[in-house]
């Protein structure tokens, strides 16, 4: 009798059926600590403003593996020369590059594990990975940390035209609801080629790309920086900030053991014992704590608690200039004698910050190749005067303190 797999084959809304091209990929899928994307937001708390936005990581890396796929079988119809190891290598780079995300992606980032990137993280976890699959996983590495002579590999892992970008752009875009940031990925893809060991893209993608680029920038602004995200992200970190706080003047927390060991220790996941915790840690912990911590005796945390559950979130003000000081301590020394609270205290509930972004880096610029055979910079083919804008960074402030305050 022959034994099959039936679950080699996932039913994606964005590209259809997605298959696992070999047994490696398809054991990597089936790891715990693959399977642990399963419970870390893609778009952090993107869901309190785009009710959808529910997807998750693994969902994302199983779509920017399908879109590898199809890059390099365009790549190899154009005589781009790619060995069984560097094609299977690609696929474990980009389907593991974001592995070493922290609960709600990008939220957390840098507080549960102080001074560390996901993208060190998940590098941590494929040499973990590595080991446990006998060095199958030497090429995906060499592909992910940008050590790979051929250079346009690691560039449809890691560029401003990657793998990576094409997926989340169309699934954000998707699940959000926000339809401006939909792209056009598959002309993208069917336009790539390779000049000089660099990925280029022909000519006639060049409106694409604009697409992309515009595309890329509204995301940002409307979505991903979004006020009312940012607002509930800030007031998630001031949570962990203050349980962390409260933990070391004694006080007893009820969390999972791994929140704990980092909100206890804020070590960093790059030693194989601390990387085993951290695989221990998604979403959920942080959300059981929170429902916890709301009930707590300690009034900022309580409060804190209260108002990320029930999204009763802080007001918030985004503005081109940066705020008036004397504005912001008016509103902290009111908080402060309305409740009695130390201005610490109050500082969770009154403070400002400021966020930016920048939608084309010229430092990782995109090749367009003519039709004459030259490779030029996006910036000069392009006719759309706004794509010039978008080299520049944008930096924008914000305010945020409670709404009776207003």
């Amino acid at each position: 009798m022959v034994k099959t797999n039936k679950l080699n084959v996932f039913n994606d809304p964005i590209y259809g059926f997605i298959g696992t091209p070999n047994e490696l990929i398809f054991n990597l899928i089936s790891h715990p600590y693959f399977q642990r994307l399963r419970r870390i937001s893609q778009m952090g708390l993107s869901y309190l403003v785009y009710p959808g936005a529910h997807h998750t990581r693994f969902h994302h890396a199983l779509g920017s593996m399908h879109l590898m796929t199809k890059a390099i079988q365009v790549l190899k119809l154009k005589e781009v020369e790619i060995t069984p190891e560097e094609e299977n290598g690609l696929l474990c780079a980009i389907l593991l590059h974001d592995i070493g995300h922290g609960p709600f992606s990008h939220a957390l980032e840098g507080f549960v594990a102080k001074d560390v990137s996901h993208e060190q993280i998940s590098l941590e976890f494929m040499k973990e990975l590595n080991q446990q699959f006998d060095g199958q996983l030497d090429v995906a590495i060499s592909i992910f940390k940008g050590d790979h002579p051929k250079t346009f590999l690691n560039q449809l892992v890691s560029s401003q035209l990657d793998m990576d970008r094409l997926d989340y752009l169309k699934r954000d875009s998707f699940y959000s609801g926000v339809t401006e940031g939909n792209i056009n990925s598959e002309r993208l893809i069917s336009m790539l080629n390779v000049v000089d060991g660099n990925l280029v893209l022909e000519e006639k993608a060049i409106y694409a790309v604009e697409k992309f680029l515009m595309a890329r920038r509204f995301m940002y602004w409307q979505v991903y920086l979004h006020k009312t995200g940012l607002v509930a992200e800030q007031l998630l970190v001031r949570i962990m900030q203050r349980a962390r706080f409260l933990l070391k003047k004694g006080d007893d927390l009820m969390a999972s053991h791994s929140l704990l060991h980092f909100l206890k220790n804020n070590e960093s996941p790059l030693e194989l014992d601390t990387l085993k915790i951290f695989a221990q840690l998604d979403d959920v912990d942080v959300l059981a704590a929170t429902k916890n911590w709301q009930f707590h005796d300690d009034f900022v945390l309580s409060k804190l608690c209260k108002m990320l559950l029930n999204r009763k979130l802080l007001h918030i003000k985004i503005k081109k200039q940066p705020i008036d000081p004397q504005k912001m301590k008016e509103k902290l020394d009111g908080l402060m004698q309305k409740h009695e609270l130390s201005e610490e205290e109050a500082s969770n509930f009154v403070f400002q910050g400021e966020i930016s972004n920048r939608a084309y880096g010229k430092e990782q610029a995109i090749s367009i190749l003519k039709k004459n055979g030259k490779v030029t910079d996006v910036l000069k083919e392009s006719d759309q005067l706004s794509l010039r804008a978008l080299a520049k960074k944008v930096t924008k402030y914000y305010s945020c303190y409670p709404k009776e305050a207003v």
